[in-house]
């Protein structure tokens, strides 16, 4: 019989992927403490790295900016 899947939330892996940037401790200490492969961890960390750009660029046009001074 196969192994079922575990599904983790969005928070879970940003959680496992932060303390994997913070690096107090190892991949493999992380992948057994949150019981996930190291790889798993190793994938949520470059895909952290990868995104956070995005969080500091501008849409233009984007709904619901509020432009304080004119």
């Amino acid at each position: 019989m196969g192994r079922i899947r575990k599904r983790h939330s969005p928070a879970f892996k940003a959680k496992v992927a932060l303390q994997a940037t913070k690096q107090e401790a190892t991949i493999t200490e992380l992948a057994r403490e949150h019981q996930v492969h190291p790889v798993q961890i190793s994938q949520w960390k470059k895909q952290l790295l990868d995104g956070v750009e995005d969080l500091f660029e501008k849409e233009k046009g984007r709904k619901g900016d509020i432009l304080l001074f004119q």
